[in-house]
């Protein structure tokens, strides 16, 4: 009994003493926002590794003054999906997977960005994904089903909010938008679905000025208002696969651009979102998501080279929505010793592995498991065969035999199986290692980081919607 109320008092004792310092919370001229979808602490020590073996540094999210461990639950799940994680990041408050911007009876709850807009400051939102979709959403978007996009899209055009940056809007011109459940969404659908027109028509009506790719974006001068600044292909490449050839921008030159933009006296509130680490590590693709992490990073220093000519007004967060895969860093084969070097071996990543299977496959019915091996060790630096016994990609009797199981199956159906693939780069990962858990989200915490004004706050262990809450006393 005693142990119960001493646990009680603490827990008491810790809410009263943050409720105090959040009333201190002083507001913060320029404040900065960004989330890696899917990246919890794995994500972020072994892509610190994997910097660190180039650079000699690790990266500027993990050397941040302060920090804290963040739980990510929804409503109604112990796993969240990264519509309810990026509301409760951008609102404050829990909701059930696949809802946007309303809590989880339903009601309309506000955003930081939105608190920002009120109080006079300009709104920026950049990603690597799409504008509508689930984490971006959240800090604009209200609706029951983060599926929606269409209706997300009309959202993003009333916002108001200033700058834009991204792949593109989804479904901008879906004339047969339909109502999107999404696994786990508990809502009944009664969202309007009347087309009233292309989004990017749309925001061009309320003021919106629309640029695709790097050339554009860099054309706009101080003065430019309402812009969304798209990608100049169909959407943004993982970074392992980036093309110079398509002019392109990364969220950093969306962010660079973006701070010169919305810079003003009155300041500015901007997330930034790292959208494909979360894709990556849906797909296990170690590799793939280390860069993503590296390139959100890279924004982030974008961040905190203004923050030295503004040291005194600027806040800089550094959280993930969730963990996505459960990689651990670690695995059986390699025992106590990481060869996260390794993956830079890899030069794209699974899904550009699995188109050049398809390629090789595709109306060749007397293609061969010799056939598949120089891909493979082009793309993931495998070796069937080297001079250099120790070679660290050289491949066992053992692995050999599991890709010719998985080419076997594969062969079956060279368009849609992706069992050789996904083999090759189970390996891949393992020879560095490391192993995944899963394909989808786990319920593992993130790690948030902070620096600047009022970054002390951010310390122990917090929650998700704590994060809003900080931040809309600092953008009031």
């Amino acid at each position: 009994m005693k142990k119960i109320f001493l646990s009680i008092l603490v827990f008491t004792l810790a809410t009263i003493a943050f409720s105090v310092e959040l009333a201190n919370v002083a507001s913060t001229k320029y404040v900065f926002l960004f989330i890696g979808d899917g990246m919890s602490i794995p994500q972020r020590m072994a892509a610190d590794e994997f910097v660190r073996i180039n650079t000699k540094q690790g990266l500027a999210i993990n050397s941040m003054p302060y920090s804290a461990v963040t739980t990510t639950r929804a409503a109604n799940s112990f796993i969240t999906d990264s519509a309810a994680s990026g509301t409760a990041i951008a609102c404050g408050e829990k909701t059930n997977n696949g809802a946007i911007g309303l809590d989880a009876e339903g009601k309309r709850i506000t955003s930081v960005a939105e608190v920002a807009r009120d109080s006079g400051r300009k709104v920026g939102i950049i990603t690597s994904v799409t504008l509508n979709h689930a984490t971006p959403a959240a800090f604009y978007g209200h609706r029951r089903s983060r599926g929606s996009y269409y209706e997300i899209g009309l959202d993003l055009v009333a916002s108001d909010f200033n700058f834009f940056g991204g792949s593109g809007i989804a479904e901008h011109d879906n004339k047969k938008a339909k109502k999107k459940a999404y696994k786990g969404d508990t809502y009944k659908h009664n969202e309007s679905n009347d087309f009233k027109g292309d989004i990017y028509d749309l925001a061009v009506q309320k003021g919106y000025k629309i640029v695709k790719g790097l050339d554009a974006l860099n054309s706009l001068k101080k003065g430019d208002d309402k812009i969304i600044a798209c990608a100049n292909s169909s959407s943004l490449d993982l970074e392992i696969d980036a093309d110079p050839s398509k002019n392109n921008p990364t969220i950093a030159d969306f962010l660079k651009k973006g701070i010169e933009l919305l810079d003003n006296q009155k300041g500015f509130f901007i997330m930034v979102e790292g959208g494909m680490i979360d894709w990556s590590c849906h797909a296990n693709d170690a590799a793939s998501a280390l860069h993503e992490v590296k390139n959100l990073d890279n924004a982030v220093k974008v961040a905190l080279e203004f923050a030295k000519k503004h040291p005194t007004e600027t806040l800089i967060v550094v959280t993930g929505d969730h963990e996505t895969g459960g990689l651990t860093m670690g695995f059986a084969g390699t025992g106590y010793n990481s060869y996260i070097e390794r993956l830079c071996l890899q030069k794209n990543s699974r899904g550009k592995l699995n188109s050049k299977l398809r390629k090789l496959g595709r109306g060749n019915k007397d293609v061969s498991f010799d056939d598949t091996k120089p891909i493979l060790e082009e793309t993931l630096g495998l070796k069937f065969v080297s001079e250099d016994k120790k070679a660290p990609m050289l491949l066992t009797k053992k692995e050999i035999e599991e890709l010719e199981d998985a080419f076997k199956v594969w062969k079956k159906n060279t368009q849609k199986n992706e069992t050789l693939v996904s083999t090759a780069i189970k390996i891949a990962n393992n020879k560095a290692g490391l192993a995944w858990t899963s394909g989808a989200h786990t319920a593992l915490p993130v790690l948030t980081t902070a620096s600047g004004k009022n970054a002390e706050i951010f310390k122990g262990t917090i929650d998700n919607t704590d994060i809003a809450k900080i931040l809309k006393r600092a953008v009031r």
